[in-house]
């Protein structure tokens, strides 16, 4: 199992500790850095930024949004990104939620699944720099009627294939991932449900293309806190008001997949008490009603040697590249929780 480091959002004030962050992980030999974006900071430009003072580590989208760009748009930007960083580029895709689509982007929310299909196809099919077209229920590609004509990506990419990623959180999203992605990307994983909540959905998609889950990345992101053991719950006090926002916030009543996916976790009861009270303007109180199980459950907290039987939790569940994001008051905390990591991976004889 790899380590990966996820920078979350850029632009929150800590900017050059983000990047010290990044710098830290590529020398201690993480495999990848991942950046997000939503209504702020945008991925492409946070990745170059870091590419440029970075060696070895990948660089990787967590995600490009589908509504933000037309799909022969993001096949330029992964192409460009890969020949610049010297074919370190990993490009995950997701297609937001109902809010952010069509508050932000202005893109209608509908048919996500069969959108991120023909999106994934226009995308390799830009990337191998055949002429481009295509015809599809969502895209057509030259407009017909009209003068365009198929042209090709004048960029060379550094790899005739980058390593396309999809975030996906439901059981059907999760299969389609499996079908036609090389790694899924997932949030709030619980190593003790990964099986029923992802792992087996993914497999059935990758079992429709007619492939196994070798060579498939399983890419989980998950917050990071190292102490002492005895501190465990003070530790976990600290994601309350993350993992509120997700459960209860992200969303709306009826389609929060954040929401669902802890409901899947067994949390029915714990999941509708947060949303209600989050919704409703109480967010400290959903804060408080997250249970300390789930926050547990889906993190990494304590020791480092309490940090590395989850790991070996994870890897024995599927997992394939373990994505930290860690948490800390100052740069020097965030950097020391870095190296635990490293040596929580040592320990649990996965590096």
């Amino acid at each position: 199992m790899q380590l990966g480091i996820n920078l979350g959002y850029w632009g929150a004030g800590m900017d050059a500790d983000n990047l010290a962050v990044a710098q830290e992980a590529d020398r201690l030999g993480y495999a990848v850095c991942w950046a997000a974006e939503a209504y702020g900071s945008d991925a492409a430009t946070v990745l170059s930024w870091v590419a440029a003072q970075t060696e070895r580590i990948d660089v990787g989208s967590a995600i490009f949004q589908i509504p933000a760009r037309q799909p022969a748009m993001t096949a330029m930007t992964a192409a460009t990104l890969d020949s610049l960083s010297g074919g370190r580029f990993r490009l995950g895709l997701g297609v937001s939620g109902p809010q952010v689509s069509e508050g932000w982007y202005g893109v209608k929310f509908d048919k996500p699944l069969a959108r991120t299909r023909e999106y994934v196809e226009i995308v390799r099919k830009a990337m191998t720099r055949e002429r481009l077209s295509y015809e599809g229920r969502h895209w057509t590609l030259p407009l017909p009627g009209g003068p365009g004509k198929p042209i090709k990506l004048t960029v060379h990419p550094q790899r005739e294939h980058i390593p396309l990623y999809i975030a996906a959180i439901g059981p059907k999203n999760l299969e389609q991932t499996g079908e036609i992605a090389d790694g899924a990307l997932l949030i709030f994983p619980s190593a003790e449900h990964l099986e029923d909540t992802t792992i087996k959905h993914l497999r059935a998609g990758r079992e429709k293309a007619g492939k196994t889950l070798d060579g498939f990345d399983v890419c989980p992101t998950l917050p990071l806190a190292v102490g002492d053991d005895k501190d465990v719950a003070t530790l976990a006090d600290t994601f309350r008001p993350y993992t509120a926002l997700y459960v209860g916030g992200m969303g709306s009543p009826k389609q929060n997949f954040y929401n669902q996916l802890a409901q899947r976790m067994g949390y029915e009861r714990e999941a509708a008490e947060i949303q209600g009270k989050y919704l409703s303007g109480d967010k400290q109180g959903a804060a408080a009603a997250v249970p300390h199980d789930l926050i547990d459950k889906t993190t990494l907290l304590g020791s480092v040697d309490r940090i590395a039987d989850r790991m070996k939790a994870y890897a024995a569940a599927g997992v394939t590249t373990l994505s930290l994001a860690p948490a800390g008051f100052t740069l020097d905390e965030r950097l020391a929780s870095l190296r635990a990591g490293t040596e929580a991976l040592e320990r649990a004889g996965l590096a």
